[in-house]
């Protein structure tokens, strides 16, 4: 097997006081990021979906092999499909595939199988993971951790939004496999999230929420 090369690496060095600064700063920026169903429809460049979608891919990957696939959709007709699929599949599910519990915990948010906000946000991205990897001959190559991969991926997917001065939305229809269809994906991909992404409408209301303190999600052992 051929030894892959290896590059000096020497990131930046921060002082202690820059450091608590720096993260300081970037923590009171990502405080404010907000889950937004209230889309204007204003355009957005290509170019900066470009950069997101970019800044998505430089997320660690189990042995490199970057088992995912982006696809950005701004076509209204195909919205349009993706919408109805959609909502077929949430009223189904507000209508009888969820227990009263999880009924319940999303009262408070005020969603429902309505999904509007697919059509109006001018991109829609829609994260599938490669659970292996197939080459010229279509022969199935090995991905590992491709779950956790992904996972970190569309992380850096929703702070990349969140610094474009966007908003988004994760949207989990279930099941999902229409969009396997919609969207003509191999077999060897499998829909994991639908990323609305825009500005927000000039009266756009998001929930009034708290988010738990370091102290209740952190153990230290020191």
């Amino acid at each position: 097997m051929e030894k892959k090369p290896f590059v000096p690496y020497q990131p930046e060095r921060l002082t202690v006081k820059e450091s608590v600064e720096r993260v300081a700063n970037y923590y009171s920026f990502m405080n404010e990021r907000r889950s937004c169903r209230d889309f204007s429809s204003e355009s957005v460049p290509k170019e900066i979906i470009d950069s997101i979608i970019a800044t998505a891919g430089t997320a660690p990957s189990g042995a490199h092999k970057q088992p995912w696939t982006f696809c950005a959709i701004s076509n209204p007709d195909l919205k349009k499909k993706i919408r109805e699929a959609a909502e077929e599949e949430e009223y189904q599910s507000y209508n009888g595939r969820m227990p009263q519990e999880w009924l319940d915990d999303l009262a408070p948010l005020g969603t429902d199988w309505r999904k509007e906000f697919i059509e109006i946000a001018p991109w829609i991205i829609v994260v599938f993971k490669q659970n292996y990897g197939l080459d010229l001959e279509g022969n199935k190559k090995k991905h590992y951790y491709v779950n956790e991969s992904v996972g970190l991926a569309s992380g850096f997917l929703l702070s990349a939004i969140h610094q474009a001065g966007l908003v988004a939305l994760t949207h989990t229809p279930s099941p999902m496999d229409f969009l396997s269809n919609l969207l003509g994906r191999p077999k060897n991909e499998k829909p994991i999230l639908l990323v609305p992404i825009g500005y927000p409408a000039k009266d756009c209301m998001v929930p009034d929420i708290e988010r738990k303190t370091v102290k209740e999600t952190v153990v230290y052992y020191e």
